[in-house]
C-alpha cells in the first residue's frame, strides 16, 4: 500500500532538514577543530573511538563513509602526516594497507569534543528540558535504517 502523499512530503522535509542541519552543524564544528584537523579527519577518528576499533582497511573506511577510495587515501594520509593514524602493510594483502589509529589520535578526537562543549552549551540553552534526549532514539532508528539500506 502507497503512503500518502503527505506522509512522503513530510518524510521529504525530515530528510531536508536533518541534510540542512548537517551543513550548518559540520560548518559550526569545522570552526573549532584544531589546527590541521578537518571534519573529514574528525570523523575518521571519531569512527574508530565510536566503533571501539583500532584498525581498518582504507577500502572498508571508503564504503563505510560512502567516498570514493581516493578522498578517503588523501583523509587518511593527512591524518598520518599529523600522527593521528599509521598507515601499515595489511598482513592479507600485500597491495593494501590497515589504518590503525594513535594515542594522539584518540587525544585530538577527544579534544576536539572539548573544543566543541561550549557551543553545545549555547544549543542546550536553546533547546532545554531533554528536547536533545527525546530525538535521539528517532534519529538513531532513521541512521540504522539508512545504514541498513546502504549494506
Amino acid at each position: 500500500m502507497k503512503p500518502p502523499a503527505e506522509d512522503t512530503n513530510a518524510a521529504f522535509e525530515a530528510f531536508n532538514e536533518i541534510g540542512i542541519i548537517s551543513q550548518l552543524s559540520g560548518a559550526a564544528f569545522e570552526r573549532v577543530l584544531p589546527e590541521g584537523l578537518s571534519l573529514a579527519g574528525f570523523s575518521v577518528l571519531n569512527h574508530f573511538m565510536r566503533l571501539k576499533r583500532d584498525a581498518e582497511r582504507p577500502t572498508q573506511l571508503a564504503r563505510n563513509f560512502q567516498v570514493a577510495k581516493s578522498a578517503m587515501t588523501n583523509t587518511l594520509q593527512r591524518l598520518e602526516s599529523a600522527g593521528y593514524i599509521t598507515l601499515e602493510p595489511d598482513p592479507e594483502d600485500g597491495r593494501g594497507k590497515i589504518a590503525r589509529i594513535t594515542r594522539s589520535g584518540r587525544a585530538a578526537r577527544d579534544a576536539s569534543i572539548a573544543r566543541l562543549q561550549p557551543v553545545m552549551q549555547e544549543f542546550l540553552a536553546l533547546f532545554p528540558g531533554g528536547d536533545f534526549k527525546r530525538m535521539l532514539p528517532a534519529l538513531t532508528r532513521l541512521r540504522r535504517a539508512l545504514d541498513t539500506a546502504r549494506d
